[in-house]
């Protein structure tokens, strides 16, 4: 009679326990543009939290969720948010709360997977369904890897914007590969542009301690140097052979140097930048020629400013495509390695 009234037990529990997995189970190609990616498909590369503070910005327009490590775009998800009558509110949110294994108590006990509560009325980042169209009470729903890994990247605390068109600023609503964001605030991130007569701008001021990323534009004949997820300087670029791609890759500084002569800055060593493993690349380990490096010609002065600062550790996105925000020539948006190996 026990061992009946068990196995009755256990099968009424067997509802309770079924958790649906939505979305897709592994993530796209980096290279994946984020506008290419079909709902419940995502971008992310790397499972453990490193170096710099992470934001996310979810924009309600684009039904995408966009994640920021240390200034720089480390992965995308299609979404699904508030459906009419129970609208995702805009604004500036921190984590409240987070719960692995939440289940709904305004929702007939509906489970919510590595949820993170953004308000204590309702609203929170979780795995949910995802029809490719706003359908859910006000949560941002996420496919279920991604926001396993998101979960375990976050942090309490942490800062997620909310966008939509003609309640936010363009570059909030349409993120891109630079954050758009101050990470500790959800205040606008974006520096101005150089001037005409601006051959670089230099303020480390802004951000005196904290892991280094750059940003190298080939398109926008850039560079970008950001510390602690907020950006210290930038600087107006030339090319050599500029016909020939410089490739989208993600660099590291490694320890040591490599033989030859430091164009961008005489008398110095040359960093010893090497590829990290990426999706869809298949050059990881590879460490740049000094003529790779030698390519990029740096104002003098920026270069002595940056140099002193390449230590083991800092990571350099390179890319063909246009990063600056309200430029037309924009190409697809790389995503950054989020767990870059040790060096």
């Amino acid at each position: 009679m026990k061992r009946g009234l068990g196995l009755l037990l256990a099968l009424l529990a067997l509802p309770a326990l079924a958790v649906p997995f939505w979305g897709a189970k592994q993530s796209s190609p980096v290279g994946t543009p984020p506008s290419q990616l079909k709902p419940g498909e995502w971008i992310w590369d790397g499972n453990e939290l490193t170096a710099g503070p992470i934001a996310v910005v979810v924009s309600l327009t684009e039904q995408r969720a966009y994640v920021y490590r240390n200034g720089l775009l480390i992965g995308v998800s299609t979404v699904s948010t508030g459906k009419k009558g129970h609208e995702t509110p805009t604004g500036v949110f921190t984590i409240l709360q987070k719960d692995k294994d939440h289940h709904s108590s305004l929702y007939n006990n509906a489970p919510m997977p590595y949820q993170q509560r953004l308000t204590w009325g309702g609203i929170a980042l979780h795995a949910g369904g995802l029809p490719g169209y706003p359908e859910s009470h006000g949560c941002v729903h996420l496919p279920t890897e991604f926001a396993r890994q998101l979960f375990v990247a976050t942090h309490m605390g942490m800062t997620v914007v909310i966008s939509e068109e003609g309640k936010s600023p363009r570059e909030v609503v349409h993120p891109g590969v630079l954050t758009p964001i101050q990470a500790d605030s959800g205040a606008d991130g974006i520096q101005p542009r150089l001037t005409s007569n601006e051959p670089f701008r230099w303020r480390p001021e802004l951000a005196p301690t904290g892991p280094l990323s750059i940003l190298l534009s080939g398109a926008d004949r850039r560079v970008i140097v950001l510390r602690n997820g907020v950006e210290i300087g930038r600087a107006r670029i030339d090319i050599r052979d500029p016909e020939v791609p410089l490739g989208t890759r993600v660099l590291i500084v490694k320890n040591g140097s490599i033989e030859g002569d430091n164009e961008a800055l005489p008398g110095t060593a040359i960093p010893r930048w090497t590829a990290i493993d990426v999706p869809g690349r298949s050059d990881a380990g590879t460490t740049l020629a000094a003529g790779q490096v030698n390519r990029i010609i740096l104002p003098k002065q920026f270069a002595s400013l940056v140099y002193p600062l390449l230590v083991p550790g800092v990571t350099m996105l390179v890319t063909d495509g246009s990063v600056l925000p309200g430029t037309d020539s924009g190409t697809q948006q790389q995503v950054l390695d989020s767990n870059p190996p040790e060096v």
